[in-house]
């Protein structure tokens, strides 16, 4: 038996399921599986997904993330090696002895 969820849930577990999948993409139905919802909600939750840009429908008719989502987690890999960076440096200054 599916337990109702609201949503924002269902949003967010559909952009989750979709992990992996940027290039080929889901089926409604296989997303329908892997969030245990209905078929008819992953719609409702996908065109929402769609609308706010964070998800698209590819031309086979499967869901995958927008370029969007893509931007993000570039963003968010782009941060990272930042601060890797200025990290290696402190560490290479302690490790000369000078002040940071």
């Amino acid at each position: 038996m599916r337990r109702s969820v609201s949503a924002p849930v269902r949003v967010l577990r559909l952009l989750k399921a979709l992990k992996g999948h940027t290039v080929t993409g889901l089926s409604n139905s296989e997303l329908a599986f892997l969030t245990q919802d209905s078929p008819s909600n992953v719609t409702r939750a996908m065109q929402m997904l769609i609308e706010e840009g964070l998800a698209l429908k590819l031309d086979n008719g499967r869901f995958a993330h927008s370029v969007g989502v893509l931007q993000i987690a570039q963003a968010h890999a782009e941060h990272m090696d930042r601060l890797t960076g200025r990290m290696q440096e402190i560490n290479q200054r302690i490790a000369a002895g000078s002040q940071v």
